[in-house]
């Protein structure tokens, strides 16, 4: 008999071009909807549907998308933190539909632009993909994506989110480290920035009002 969960065994065999590729010819011109598309997935839901999420926010200055997007990435990015092993939707962000003209495209791209990553990457460092590692990637990919909430602020840690998906994805913790440094130089940027900014407020204020 079948384990319930035998569907969700982890298999790095698949490259990300191919795991793409199958979504777009399953979909054909109708497309698959997000619950068709985590239910085709193994472990890899996690990584597969954040990337899948995050590429959009990758265009500079895109304002709308990257801010709904982002919350559904927080979603299942807090459910990789407290170790859920299939990412739960509500049912009418399930129901959206991914167009099968999109799907093509992302499988397009992915072979196209993306074939460094499937000749690069493969299963090493498995401590920062496994268990607490898996865990602090996520953690890392929802400081990331409270930034991308941030207007003009999506493409670096849309890139961050990226190679982090990319190691879950394939299990390749090289890709995780560079996820998260990219996220923390990313955050660190910021926060010299705000105080920056605060200090020069107060700089201002006193230069004015005193």
């Amino acid at each position: 008999m079948t384990s319930p969960h035998s569907r969700h065994q982890d298999d790095v065999s698949h490259d990300l071009g191919r795991l793409l590729r199958r979504l777009a010819d399953d979909g054909g011109e109708e497309g698959l909807t997000l619950h068709q598309i985590r239910d085709r997935l193994d472990e890899r839901a996690y990584g597969l549907l954040i990337l899948i999420l995050s590429i959009p926010c990758l265009v500079p200055g895109l304002y709308g998308v990257p801010q709904a997007v982002g919350v559904i990435i927080i979603l299942i990015a807090a459910q990789l933190l407290i170790g859920r092993e299939e990412p739960w939707l509500p049912r009418r962000v399930l129901n959206l539909r991914a167009k099968g003209k999109w799907l093509k495209a992302m499988a397009d791209f992915a072979e196209s632009r993306l074939g460094w990553i499937d000749r690069f990457s493969r299963p090493r460092l498995l401590m920062f993909t496994t268990g607490a590692g898996e865990r602090a990637a996520a953690l890392f990919m929802i400081l990331a994506t409270l930034t991308i909430i941030l207007p003009m602020t999506n493409t670096i840690p849309s890139i961050a989110l990226a190679l982090l998906s990319v190691g879950l994805i394939q299990r390749d913790g090289l890709f995780v480290l560079g996820g998260a440094v990219v996220a923390t130089g990313w955050l660190t940027l910021l926060g010299v920035l705000a105080v920056g900014l605060l200090i020069g407020a107060e700089w201002t204020s006193r230069l004015i009002f005193v």
